[in-house]
């Protein structure tokens, strides 16, 4: 068969390196997109999936890398759809998830948010936005790669140009599929406004996300264990302790711990300015195991400009502490990173995937929940899978002084809460023996095994809107209406300094009649009431 799989930028297809492997080992053909260029080491990855399976692994850009006229328009009209999802009384505890939709949405529609009928302005919005025209190529894209199974990540971005690809493969009578890329993204991204004809998932978690948050059926929704992770089962260190000290440069090869740097969302404090603080707690321990042990600290690649030139002296400084790996996307940086894990004692994060490999790992995994953090900790859904009574694994502490604690226990053979229950709940939901690969690649292939679904023309009505698409695209080229239309960040600086925007949104969502956030879907709408 042949499969095209459209990701944003290359590195995506880094958590579903083995699904692509295996399709080609199957025989199939898969044509890898993106929409656009990153540095995060994604490019090289793919030319090596490519090398390695000449003919059967294909790369290339989508049309959506040069802009049409109907992009800034079609992604302003998203933006404000997600800015008035965010309205569901469920975001009321994540402050982040909500600015985060409320800075990048044009001035208009947070003006038209303030006055009433808000779930008309969204019945509104959700129509333009159908009858924007696709990204000119699209339909001819999918066409010219003879697609027998459209695959597609991550879809849930704020105003994400992909929903051009799920239209456009309904209009050709194309099965499709989204493959979800993390652990996340199902509770803290857009909503999935255009339903695939299913939507693969890691476990139980996110298939009750997938109904809860998306009002996706059952029954389009596969579970197939996370295999971005099989990467990490009955793995073997590739270095002993000693020959790994000496690499990362350790004075000795004495135990150690890990501490695992977050991505966090943007705006949050520095977390190599709390990393110095963290390591200067645990130099301070009364315990003197702990107080000498030796420090491994791995950079998060996406804040990486963290780490000046003057923190980075800081902390030479500091007596076996390293500042050392990067991002695993090839073979000899995955093995720096499991044998960084393997090897540790145990293993400290804010919020980071990083603390579930470690877990499938085995190694004793801690974090410190605080104040200064809480937006990307206690502030998002999918944190809480790992504090869960039921199946997680995170052994918390409320204070530096309390997580120092917790740290001598473990040296001094105390308890630590057991890893098993979350990796089999979370990340091997069809049982720990059981790899999620090849369960995803016999998922793809049921797929286009499937009745083509009947392809589907633009509405009759949907047409008729379009002179006020046009109308729309020639206001937004005016100079100060294209301000108001697509910059919001540059035009609100000053105007929004010193405005707290959690409480700012409780204006425009309290009351009986703004309960209900109003959820379109291609083909259907759902009213969901506090």
């Amino acid at each position: 068969m042949n499969v095209l799989f459209i990701a944003r930028h290359f590195t995506y297809f880094r958590n579903f390196e083995s699904v692509i492997a295996a399709l080609a080992d199957r025989g199939h053909r898969v044509h890898l997109a993106a929409d656009r260029e990153e540095a995060l080491g994604g490019r090289d990855l793919v030319d090596r999936l490519a090398g390695g399976y000449p003919g059967r692994v294909t790369v290339g850009f989508t049309p959506i890398l040069q802009w049409g006229r109907y992009r800034r328009l079609s992604s302003a009209l998203r933006i404000g759809l997600d800015y008035l999802r965010y309205s569901d009384p469920r975001y009321e505890a994540t402050p982040k998830i909500r600015e985060r939709a409320y800075e990048r949405t044009p001035l208009l529609v947070l003006a038209l948010a303030r006055l009433p009928f808000r779930g008309l302005l969204t019945r509104v919005l959700a129509v333009l936005e159908r009858a924007v025209p696709r990204q000119i190529g699209v339909d001819e894209f999918i066409t010219e790669h003879q697609a027998d199974v459209l695959l597609i990540t991550p879809l849930i971005e704020l105003g994400s140009p992909q929903l051009d690809y799920m239209r456009a493969a309904r209009a050709l009578g194309i099965r499709s599929a989204l493959c979800v890329w993390s652990w996340d993204h199902l509770s803290s991204k857009a909503l999935i406004r255009v339903v695939p004809d299913k939507v693969i998932v890691w476990n139980t978690t996110q298939r009750d996300e997938a109904r809860r948050f998306h009002g996706i059926p059952a029954d389009r929704v596969v579970v197939t264990g996370a295999q971005c992770f099989d990467q990490w089962f009955d793995r073997a260190p590739a270095r002993d302790r000693d020959t790994f000290c000496r690499r990362v440069g350790f004075a000795s090869a004495r135990p150690f711990l890990l501490y695992v740097c977050s991505a966090l969302f943007r705006g949050s404090p520095s977390e190599a300015a709390f990393v110095r603080r963290w390591i200067a707690s645990i130099r301070q321990s009364s315990d003197v195991r702990l107080r000498d042990m030796p420090i491994l600290v791995r950079p998060h690649p996406q804040r990486a400009a963290e780490w000046t030139a003057d923190r980075l002296a800081e902390l030479s400084r500091v007596q076996d502490v390293v500042l050392w790996g990067s991002s695993p996307v090839d073979e000899e940086s995955r093995a720096d990173y499991f044998d960084s894990m393997f090897h540790a004692t145990a293993v400290v994060g804010l919020n980071t995937s990083a603390l579930v490999e470690s877990a499938i790992v085995d190694r004793p995994v801690f974090t410190i929940l605080l104040e200064e953090f809480r937006e990307s900790q206690e502030g998002t859904f999918h944190f809480h899978y790992l504090l869960d009574a039921a199946h997680g694994f995170l052994n918390i502490s409320r204070s530096l002084a309390e997580h120092t604690q917790q740290l001598a226990g473990l040296l001094s053979g105390g308890t630590v809460r057991s890893n098993r229950r979350f990796v089999e709940h979370f990340v091997r939901p069809h049982g720990a023996e059981v790899t999620a690969t090849p369960v995803f690649a016999d998922s793809v292939e049921r797929i286009a095994r499937d009745p083509s679904p009947r392809p589907t023309s633009s509405k009759a009505w949907l047409l008729l809107l379009r002179p006020v698409i046009y109308a729309l695209v020639l206001a937004g080229r005016v100079p100060l209406v294209e301000r108001i239309y697509w910059n919001p960040k540059k035009l609100m600086g000053r105007i929004r300094e010193g405005v707290d925007v959690t409480t700012s949104f409780r204006p425009q969502f309290s009351g009986r009649d703004n309960g209900a956030a109003a959820v379109i879907h291609e083909g259907r709408t759902t009213n969901r009431h506090s």
